[in-house]
């Protein structure tokens, strides 16, 4: 029987798991910087991504007291394929997290805080205003420290994207993860177009911020696509791309497609670079906050001044 060229077919049959190349082991967690920080998280009742999304940087990162504190709960309304962080009916935003972010950052004494949330369909309005809250507290609290917010598409809602945009964050990122032709197994509950239409959006409200996204490669995937999907980012003006490789959190997720090499991501990097993006972090561990502040470094060094662009 044909198939329609829109459809996305699953293998469902058994696969054995492809062996594991040796440029994806990262470093195990350990050390005091790593026991005090999640010591720290707990005391806060808070959440990083590294440890809901099973990051495999979180040895290095943490090492270097640097996470990125994810809010508005552990549970996500969406149900993506890739994903690690839990899902289910998540319970009222707790609109004081945004001070105990900003008081970890303090704490840690951080000159570059990440901040991101689960997705919160029930409640976008409330999951911006959560996110202006956090901007805030964190200038309140934090002097000097520059904030990245890793947001989600909030059902393309610009009420919610434009107070975002607005509370100035130093970089906005929203990531794309994967080509359009996956979309619907990959990220659930999302679209393509959206994403496309956030980040232009955000530099529609204000020229000067400064955007970011991330891609995922060996879902099944082909290089002309992922091209693509650069070439598209480019064209909203996207500053920032970075690019790592899928790896499954668990057999009731995606099954890996294939590992790309050391090579390839190099290629991706060159190619993205001549598309017209500031900065490019390609390889097979980069995660979407993957020497974050060397990315804002790099953005402050681009506009001439010691601070991203405020407008």
């Amino acid at each position: 029987m044909a198939t329609s060229p829109d459809l996305v077919q699953i293998d469902l049959a058994p696969r054995r798991p492809l062996p594991k190349p040796e440029w994806l082991r990262a470093r195990a967690p350990m050390g005091d910087n790593y026991h005090d920080l999640k010591k720290l998280a707990r005391s806060l009742n808070l959440h990083t991504v590294c440890e809901s999304a099973q990051c495999p940087n979180i040895g290095e990162c943490w090492h270097h007291r640097t996470a990125t504190f994810m809010m508005l709960g552990n549970l996500c309304t969406r149900r993506c394929g890739f994903c690690a962080v839990p899902k289910g009916r998540p319970d009222p935003i707790d609109f004081d997290e945004p001070r105990r972010v900003a008081e970890a950052v303090a704490q840690l004494g951080l000159k570059f805080a990440v901040i991101t949330s689960v997705n919160r369909d029930d409640d976008v309005i409330g999951g911006a205003r959560a996110f202006v809250m956090v901007i805030d507290e964190i200038r309140r609290q934090a002097p000097g420290c520059q904030v990245e917010v890793l947001i989600p598409d909030f059902q393309g809602n610009e009420e919610a994207i434009r107070l975002v945009v607005e509370a100035r964050p130093e970089i906005l990122d929203h990531n794309t993860e994967s080509v359009p032709r996956l979309y619907r197994v990959v990220r659930s509950g999302a679209r393509y177009e959206r994403t496309l239409r956030l980040l232009q959006f955000a530099k529609e409200i204000n020229p000067a911020t400064v955007t970011k996204s991330g891609v995922m490669v060996g879902l099944g995937e082909e290089m002309d696509e992922l091209l693509a999907v650069y070439r598209d980012l480019a064209s909203v003006g996207v500053n920032v791309l970075t690019i790592g490789q899928y790896l499954r959190p668990s057999k009731d997720h995606l099954p890996i497609a294939r590992y790309y090499t050391p090579d390839e991501f190099a290629f991706m990097k060159r190619e993205a670079l001549a598309m017209g993006f500031r900065h490019v972090e390609s390889g097979p561990l980069v995660r979407s906050s993957y020497h974050a502040h060397e990315q804002a470094d790099s953005q402050a060094s681009s506009s001439g001044g010691s601070r991203l662009p405020i407008m």
